[in-house]
């Protein structure tokens, strides 16, 4: 029997990835909502409480909104949204996150789909917030640079509407506009992926986080400063909580120490995992201080392969079909 799917929010980013993804399986029915009727919503309850899973791909408040229209109990939400994160009731759709993982997402009927930040900043400092090589006091530093359809439709339309006046600036030789550089945002400190960050990592101190969008569509890297000798640890401390931690996990791949194919070309490729639902580690030492670095796609394990991964966990299928 095929289980009956739905996306709430389909016509986004994350929903359109999440159909993209399940079009190719015989074992998904996806349940579909007209399009003159997707703000409608009993519509959208009738087919919410129709589905096996249903994915909500909404804004917080929609997705909250969604999440209350739910009343059969067999239908098990997977909330792509921020809303439910660390929400009580909720699991976690990490599955990498810790032993017994797995199983709380099989058990539960709501998973709260991780950021696209948070997932590489959790999975490089919980384990050594948990093998005590960071204390849970410590205040992290974060850097992550993104693409940017990490913003939404708002902000791709936006990328794509000025891609013909940027490249036409450039051929006359006048620079970038500011679309074609290097954007931080986040200046008031307050991003909305620290919650999570902070509770799934053990931290008890809010890291300092600088989020960076840039002119490239797709891909994800977050940077961890690691002050070696104020920690009084080691980079091969470091380097081996990651290969203990992670070892057998599907999609997490830990690179060796300083790794020589980045260190050759000199450059850190942060579009190097796009299509795939990998997330890459990486420690790069030198003289008592190192760089710890989690690269992933922000439409793929960042948000639409993690919660796809999530939905099979769920249901006891192979974790990497259609992945």
């Amino acid at each position: 029997m095929r289980q009956k799917v739905f996306v709430d929010g389909h016509e986004g980013t994350t929903g359109l990835r999440i159909h993209e993804v399940l079009a190719g399986r015989g074992d998904i029915e996806v349940l579909r909502i007209d399009s003159d009727r997707r703000k409608d919503p009993a519509e959208r309850a009738r087919l919410l409480n129709a589905a096996d899973v249903a994915f909500l791909c909404l804004p917080d408040a929609a997705a909250r909104e969604a999440a209350a229209m739910v009343t059969n109990p067999r239908t098990c939400l997977i909330d792509a949204s921020t809303a439910h994160r660390t929400a009580p009731g909720w699991v976690f759709g990490l599955p990498e996150l810790a032993p017994g993982q797995r199983e709380a997402i099989r058990a539960s009927k709501r998973i709260a789909n991780p950021g696209c930040h948070a997932s590489a900043f959790i999975l490089l400092l919980r384990p050594l917030v948990q093998a005590g090589l960071v204390p849970p006091g410590w205040t992290a530093t974060a850097t992550s640079i993104t693409g940017y359809s990490g913003g939404g439709r708002k902000m791709i339309d936006e990328y794509q509407a000025a891609a013909p006046a940027m490249a036409a600036a450039l051929a006359a030789g006048r620079g970038n506009p500011v679309l074609g550089a290097p954007r931080p945002y986040g200046l008031k400190l307050a991003h909305k992926h620290l919650p999570e960050m902070m509770a799934h990592t053990g931290l008890t101190t809010k890291p300092v986080f600088m989020p960076i969008v840039s002119n490239f569509y797709q891909g994800l890297a977050v940077f961890v400063p690691l002050p070696l000798a104020a920690l009084g640890t080691t980079a091969a401390a470091v380097q081996a909580a990651y290969e203990k931690r992670y070892a057998g996990e599907r999609f997490v791949r830990v690179m060796p120490l300083s790794d020589p194919d980045t260190l050759e070309g000199g450059y850190f490729d942060v579009q190097a995992c796009n299509g795939t639902n990998f997330v890459d580690l990486f420690v790069f030492a030198g003289d008592g201080q190192a760089i710890a670095i989690a690269r992933l796609d922000n439409l793929g394990k960042g948000a639409s392969g993690a919660a796809v991964q999530a939905m099979n966990v769920h249901l006891g299928v192979d974790e990497g079909l259609g992945l």
